[in-house]
């Protein structure tokens, strides 16, 4: 009897699958504007075995927790300013980075709206909006840095200025026009695509504000076989025809 216990442990282990290992968790600070596509990206990873769990927020507000230690292996970025202010602080695996998307920049109104602007230098934006305000994300935002470029590229921002309501990222932006808060409002095109409460009026031009990036890259405390193989994963064919399919523009390959 006295053999009993060592017995019973060598049966258990005996039991044991030979190939059991735990489960892989991933934790990512991605854009807010990336959250539909991102999930169903993730969500398709999901069936390799790995688990993701991310974190939506403005890109400035993310790189800050980072930088202050918050626990991200993989950071998205909705602007290049972001992973650079990382990057300049050693925060990131170098080698890991990557531009990933793209998106549109677009001026949207509510569903119900009869509102109409044809988007150009000069446009009557001002008087569009009337005694209403304009949404846009706030300055530090990546989102909100387009706009502001767009309108003042447009000749409009002095016009509007005045008129503008920030929101803490670009879907709260979204979210004063949806629910009829603010007759107009910028956000990316991907955003207003997933919400049937918004339509958009047009998109802005190319030339009016800088690219919009997207860049990906493990951190520096995350950087490892986990992130790597996320990283990789983002940039396949299974997660490019998500993210296409809502409307981004797939960059890396």
């Amino acid at each position: 009897m006295r053999h009993f216990p060592t017995l019973l442990a060598l049966c258990l282990l005996a039991a044991a699958p030979a190939h059991a290992a735990p489960a892989r968790t991933l934790t990512v600070y991605a854009a807010s504007s990336l959250k539909d596509a991102l999930d169903e990206v993730d969500a398709a990873y999901g069936k390799t075995g790995a688990t993701v769990v991310v974190s939506y927020a403005a890109s400035s507000v993310l790189a800050r927790q980072i930088e202050q230690g918050a626990p991200a292996q993989v950071f998205i970025s909705a602007d290049s300013d972001w992973m650079d202010y990382l990057a300049a602080r050693k925060l990131i695996a170098p080698a890991s980075r990557r531009d990933l998307l793209s998106n549109n920049l677009a001026l949207i109104t509510p569903a119900d709206s009869a509102a109409s602007v044809k988007i150009g230098r000069d446009m009557p934006l001002a008087q569009a909006l009337g005694s209403g305000r304009l949404a846009m994300a706030g300055p530090d935002v990546p989102a909100g840095r387009y706009g502001e470029a767009a309108l003042k590229a447009l000749r409009v921002w002095q016009l509007v200025r005045p008129k503008v309501v920030l929101g803490e990222n670009v879907r709260a932006a979204m979210r004063f026009v949806s629910r009829g808060e603010a007759p107009l409002g910028i956000v990316y095109d991907t955003d207003a695509k997933v919400d049937p409460t918004v339509k958009i009026v047009g998109l802005f031009p190319a030339f009016s504000h800088p690219k919009i990036i997207y860049p990906a890259a493990a951190t520096r405390r995350g950087a490892g076989p986990a992130a790597t193989a996320y990283l990789k994963f983002l940039v396949g064919p299974q997660a490019t025809a998500i993210f296409q399919r809502y409307g981004f523009k797939t960059l890396s390959r």
